[in-house]
């Protein structure tokens, strides 16, 4: 087992068949949080597989070749714990929090779920109207129309664009012989982080993670290259919605490049109240009951994000507000908006510090992205670093590039040209 250094209260260390084992010392932590990080999500799934991970993630829970999935849930809660799991497009997650004590016992319980887990044919057809019921909520949710949308937009045909969720078809079809096929090729050693964070002991912790994960098979790592960037727009009507919802956004630098201009950006363009985006179009014109701005950073790329809820004759005008303030931050930065972004990012960080679940995360996908996990103190020191001009540099490469945008709702007719026009003029005061 090789270790590596990083902060003084995390270790990292790797497994000869490559898994990779994380452990933050939260000394005065009465609880501690273990989690299995695996590098496969819906940007790993071809169109016929779409939704198969997140499938996985909720199969996994219903019964391995030691336990039914009743005994599975029970166990954990007579210890108190909090049983959880989610998949993203990168990676798919499982989670135990409780009582530090029991930290080596969740690595056990943990690793029971994602390396035998059995998909019992019974639960599988249970779990499938589930799966169904969740995607029409998400079908119905307008947000999250937009986002699919956006989605698309950004990336065309990509596995990248792909949902989370899958298709309702790929859902009705799966059957247990895909998902034991997807687990057998990508949880692998290669692919897989075993993290814990809390009063743990982490040299108890590496013992146990290579106790119970040490006869993984290594496999390959589930590397993506970054996606060519698309552009354009898309819409869709959802009937009975009363609002339009949009989503817009821009390329920025991916994890791999470990460059936060881009975060320190959407900070300023639209986090809090007193930002740009949310005093003109909330608190001066009254045009929006909901609007933010983030950055979506990944390995494999990374977008400059703006949405916003607005009434539907609103639309045209919502457009050319965001895309006037856009190219103003082009043309320069307010040093106090600088100030109070770089502030805003450094109380996240150092809250983070207390967030057990969330050290975890962004540690896994440091190493992931990065093969090492970046400190808390150069996290913090490399947003203070950047500077009006990269900043400013940021907005200017963005709007350099085709914009993406998703509209749904109440979306009327001709919206799509009205979007366009609105957006070419963005295009034409950039290149002024």
């Amino acid at each position: 087992m090789t270790s590596i250094p990083t902060d003084p209260d995390t270790t990292v260390a790797t497994l000869p068949n490559g898994v990779r084992v994380v452990a933050i010392r939260m000394a005065h932590s009465l609880t501690a949080s273990v989690s299995v990080f695996v590098r496969t999500g819906s940007a790993h799934e071809s169109a016929a597989l779409n939704g198969i991970s997140h499938f996985v993630e909720h199969m996994v829970f219903k019964g391995t070749s030691e336990r039914d999935a009743h005994r599975i849930n029970l166990d954990a809660e007579r210890l108190g714990a909090d049983v959880n799991a989610h998949t993203d497009k990168d990676h798919t997650a499982f989670h135990l929090y409780g009582l530090n004590r029991h930290a080596p016992l969740f690595v056990r319980m943990l690793a029971e779920l994602v390396r035998h887990a059995t998909f019992p044919e019974v639960e599988l057809e249970r779990e499938r109207q589930v799966l169904l019921h969740e995607h029409t909520e998400d079908e119905d949710d307008p947000m999250a129309t937009a986002y699919r949308l956006f989605d698309h937009a950004c990336y065309g045909l990509h596995p990248l664009a792909q949902p989370v969720i899958g298709s309702r078809r790929n859902i009705e079809r799966f059957r247990r012989t895909d998902l034991v096929g997807w687990v057998q090729r990508h949880y692998t050693g290669a692919n897989v982080i075993v993290a814990a964070a809390g009063g743990i002991d982490p040299a108890a912790l590496a013992r146990e993670v290579e106790a119970a994960f040490g006869s993984m098979p290594r496999g390959a790592p589930n590397w993506l290259p970054p996606p060519p960037w698309t552009g354009g727009i898309r819409s869709r009507r959802i009937t009975g919605s009363s609002q339009t919802h949009a989503v817009l956004g821009f390329p920025i630098r991916n994890l791999v490049d470990d460059d936060p201009a881009g975060e320190v950006a959407a900070t300023l363009f639209g986090e809090g109240m007193s930002s740009p985006l949310m005093a003109q179009l909330r608190e001066r014109s009254g045009l929006v009951y909901y609007a933010a701005c983030s950055a979506d950073v990944r390995d494999q790329c990374a977008e400059f994000v703006v949405e916003a809820s607005f009434a539907p004759d609103k639309l045209e005008r919502v457009l050319r507000e965001v895309a006037g303030l856009l190219a103003a931050h082009a043309g320069s930065i307010d040093p106090v908006d600088l100030e109070r972004a770089r502030n805003q990012i450094a109380v996240r960080r150092l809250r983070a510090l207390e967030r057990p679940a969330q050290r975890l995360e962004e540690a896994a996908l440091d190493l992931f992205a990065l093969q090492r996990v970046r400190s808390s103190t150069e996290r913090v020191e490399r947003v203070a670093a950047v500077t009006a001009e990269q900043v400013r540099a940021t907005f200017e490469r963005m709007l350099a590039s085709p914009v993406s945008l998703a509209i749904a709702g109440r979306v009327g007719r001709g919206v799509t040209d009205r979007a366009l026009e609105s957006l070419a003029r963005l295009r034409t005061s950039v290149l002024a």
